[in-house]
């Protein structure tokens, strides 16, 4: 017997059937981004562009989803994410890779990279295609692109004549309390002093610390140039964060998907990278304007001494050999 309820599931089974075929183009795949930027800052604005980028080579697409704040993942915890497969993109820093690729410690040390330009020759080169290649092995996540996160200045409670590492003796620097930078703030001549981060206003109004270090638009940010004198244009650390996707999601994609992420990466990163370089240009003139004297030591001197600090130490031995050369010869 040909019951018609029957023949009506049969027929709307059917139909089911047929529509992930007609339908199945239109569905856009989810793209989850987390990030700790708060909206302001130029590596939260750089999704947006990504995001209008993709919206414009691949329309319809990705669903492009951007989660500022770290309120999807913690900051930190977006490596683990993306290899399970629970995140697709997020940027993550060379500290992050090298908890999982020890090799890249390299970029955590003073002095391995002298500028903007040559972070983006390294990474955009064959150094850079060589260590991505064992962070997609290791972490399960393919780098799409290098951003500018800043370079680290000193700015200094009460001026001096810094020229040398010699001149920072006895001179109480503020670093994040992890042993990676103490280490850092000692090999710059300093007596590297661990304080947390919302202390450090206060701390050096009252003199319990004599400097602190940090980017320029957090020097600013943070008022710090309330409390100081000088700012000393070190250039210790040249700071990359890396625009990475799971490989979950990327290897799941066609070439010409894969190719339009790593443009919309691209193009998000020099968004970053060229606003965050205009806006560390025009905070010299803000600091002078505030009274600050901007000091230019003898940057090739703490290079040499901050470099021979690292090489004796252990931090050095995981370091691919002959890595460090082939850095400072990139030009």
């Amino acid at each position: 017997m040909n019951h018609p309820l029957h023949r009506r599931t049969l027929l709307s089974a059917v139909g089911l059937s047929a529509l992930p075929l007609a339908a199945w183009a239109a569905v856009k795949l989810p793209m989850r981004i987390s990030t700790p930027a708060v909206p302001d800052d130029w590596h939260a604005k750089m999704w947006t562009v990504f995001k209008d980028a993709l919206d414009k080579s691949a329309p319809g697409e990705f669903d492009v989803q951007i989660n500022l704040n770290a309120s999807l993942f913690k900051q930190g915890a977006e490596p683990a994410a993306m290899a399970r497969g629970n995140l697709e993109l997020a940027t993550v820093s060379a500290f992050d890779i090298a908890k999982q690729v020890p090799e890249f410690s390299i970029f955590t040390a003073g002095y391995m990279v002298r500028d903007p330009a040559q972070q983006q020759k390294i990474f955009n080169g064959p150094i850079g295609a060589e260590l991505f290649k064992k962070v997609a092995e290791k972490m399960d996540i393919t780098v799409l692109a290098t951003c500018y996160y800043g370079t680290r200045q000193l700015n200094l409670r009460e001026a001096r004549t810094v020229r040398t590492p010699a001149d920072l003796k006895g001179l109480k620097l503020r670093m994040p309390g992890s042993k990676e930078w103490l280490f850092l703030g000692d090999a710059l001549g300093a007596s590297a002093t661990p304080l947390a981060f919302g202390e450090v206003y206060l701390g050096l109004k009252t003199g319990t610390i004599d400097a602190q270090d940090n980017p320029l638009p957090t020097t600013r940010a943070a008022k710090f140039y309330e409390v100081t004198k000088q700012v000393v244009l070190t250039g210790h650390l040249v700071d990359s964060l890396f625009i990475a996707i799971s490989n979950k999601r990327y290897r799941a994609l066609g070439p010409a998907q894969q190719q339009k992420l790593v443009q919309a990466a691209q193009a998000a990163a020099s968004y970053n990278n060229d606003n965050r370089l205009k806006e560390e240009a025009q905070l010299l003139e803000f600091f002078k304007k505030e009274g600050l004297q901007l000091t230019q030591p003898d940057v090739e001197a703490f290079r040499k001494s901050v470099q021979a600090a690292y090489q004796a130490s252990d931090y050095a031995k995981v370091w691919p050999q002959g890595l460090a050369e082939r850095i400072n010869a990139t030009r």
